[in-house]
């Protein structure tokens, strides 16, 4: 009798437990997913940000008029930082890149015309927008050309735009296999109690009063796994604040409290309605049905 109690007890505990590894793996990939979900608009912006933009001036540039040129682009609307750039400090970079010095060759003479290195705001980042900018300093007398990758800017809108469609799709699917997973788990863990419920219906007891110590438990469960997943969770988004720091993901509170409050409130909703519908199929099923 006491062995069989053992053997009881230790098949209990393995249900839980695989009920929680289930719920632990599907909300971290879950939560994994949802981290990229809520950031990609801020991942896609930092990467527009990088796109540069370059103003070479014309040799009759005054210094007057290119410093007055830099504190405007400063404070534009369309402008993330503006930096002026003299003509020896271009040659002194452009040497340290190339890992020769161009200059020495040419005896002496710098070819690089004093310049603005810009970094648009990402909303700013778009074929439209960039190029009329561009025609707009261009139009200075002052101003020789502005200089962008144009394919590359398309190239970056078309693929944040497709990445953006894909993981909607993405997490859609990942959502359907979540719940598809955990709610199979925890029917497994009702399963097993099959009959316990049936003697307990026998004997007068209701139905709201079998389903509450299982839909109890089941959230319990529900709760432990979504807790882990939160902590594993809450290490990747912390390495991805060290890849990525100029994306300050800690300090965006918001999508923070989003995706944890997401994470926690999807494991212990699915874990409450799972278990609600596994022991009302149990409870309709008359005897000889439960041994199939």
């Amino acid at each position: 009798m006491a062995s069989h109690e053992r053997y009881q007890k230790r098949r209990l505990f393995n249900s839980y437990f695989w009920v929680v590894v289930s719920v632990f793996l599907v909300l971290f990939l879950l939560g994994i997913m949802g981290f990229f979900l809520l950031n990609s608009q801020q991942i896609a912006d930092h990467f527009r940000e990088q796109v540069p933009m370059s103003i070479y001036f014309k040799e009759s540039a005054k210094d007057v008029e290119m410093r007055q040129l830099e504190k405007t682009l400063q404070m534009a609307e369309y402008t993330k930082s503006a930096v002026y750039v003299p003509a020896e400090e271009g040659a002194k970079k452009l040497v340290e890149d190339l890992g020769e010095d161009f200059i020495a060759n040419l005896d002496g003479f710098n070819p690089l015309p004093n310049s603005i290195d810009v970094r648009l705001n990402a909303n700013f980042v778009t074929d439209g927008e960039i190029e009329q900018i561009a025609q707009d300093l261009t139009s200075k007398d002052y101003v020789q050309e502005v200089q962008y990758d144009k394919p590359l800017v398309s190239l970056l809108n078309e693929n944040v735009k497709r990445i953006t469609f894909w993981m909607l799709v993405i997490a859609g699917i990942f959502v359907f296999i979540a719940f598809l997973l955990i709610n199979s788990s925890i029917r497994l863990s009702v399963y097993a109690k099959r009959f316990t419920i049936k003697t307990m219906q026998m004997v007068g007891a209701t139905k709201g009063f079998i389903r509450k110590p299982f839909i109890w438990t089941s959230v319990k469960l529900g709760l432990i796994g979504a807790i882990i997943a939160l902590i594993a969770l809450a290490g990747v988004v912390y390495w991805m604040n060290d890849f990525i720091p100029e994306l300050e993901i800690l300090k965006n509170y918001q999508m923070l409290a989003i995706l944890f409050i997401g994470v926690l409130v999807f494991g212990v909703l699915i874990s409450l309605l799972s278990t609600f519908f596994a022991t009302t199929r149990y409870l309709n099923l008359r005897t000889d049905e439960l041994y199939y």
